[in-house]
């Protein structure tokens, strides 16, 4: 005798291969907005703002080499720790060691954050007192709390005045890495370009200049001036 069973519906092949597929879309999905929405977040959250930017090329009387300097206002306009790592002129990275600044809060006030930048002229032999080098930027005013000139700095009023709290005297020491910046926090860097980057006949002609931290940042164009 045999014992009658119960049919049991079971879920069909087709069925569950379309639930599969549709819990693997919606997964796929939610994946790509955490992703998106994760890269939003990192993009809003950093900044870097350069104004100011400029490049002076300078054949000094009695010298043989054409020594070429830039400048830049630098910015950290976002909301985490920057650390500008990149300085390049016309595509030649510009090394650590060309790098002179000042972040000094005290110093880069409004006034001198928002001035125009000035070019000193370089040193000669006449000049090179305290170890200075040739052809490194001149120091300029009012030497307030900065260090004497040396061969790893100078210092510059960029009014031309006494220094006072308004118009602090820059005092610029030479880079040994990138320049961290806090949000909000600015620097004013002088950058030395390498030699055979630009000369004498590229005065008044465009150049490109890129200053990054990261992958923030961006190049601008700057023309480049003849200085005597």
């Amino acid at each position: 005798m045999f014992i009658k069973t119960k049919n049991r519906k079971a879920i069909s092949a087709v069925l569950t291969t379309l639930i599969i597929l549709v819990a693997s879309v919606v997964l796929g999905t939610g994946v790509v907005l955490f992703g998106t929405s994760l890269f939003q977040t990192n993009a809003q959250s950093s900044g870097l703002a350069a104004q100011g930017t400029h490049v002076w090329v300078n054949a000094t009387t009695g010298m043989t080499k054409t020594y070429v300097w830039g400048a830049a206002e630098i910015r950290n306009s976002g909301d985490k720790i920057l650390s500008v790592d990149q300085i390049s002129v016309r595509g030649t990275q510009i090394p650590f060691a060309n790098w002179y600044y000042d972040s000094n809060p005290n110093d880069v006030t409004a006034a001198n954050f928002q001035s125009q930048l000035n070019y000193t002229g370089t040193a000669t032999t006449a000049n090179q007192v305290g170890g200075v080098v040739a052809g490194e930027m001149q120091s300029y005013g009012a030497k307030q709390n900065c260090p004497t000139a040396s061969a790893t700095s100078f210092y510059i009023n960029e009014f031309g005045s006494a220094a006072n709290p308004t118009n602090p005297t820059l005092c610029f020491t030479q880079a040994s890495g990138p320049i961290s910046l806090k949000p909000g926090g600015s620097a004013i860097v002088y950058f030395q370009v390498p030699t055979g980057v630009l000369s004498t006949v590229d005065g008044g002609s465009s150049s490109s200049v890129a200053i990054y931290a990261g992958s923030v940042g961006a190049p601008q164009s700057v023309t480049v001036q003849s200085q005597s």
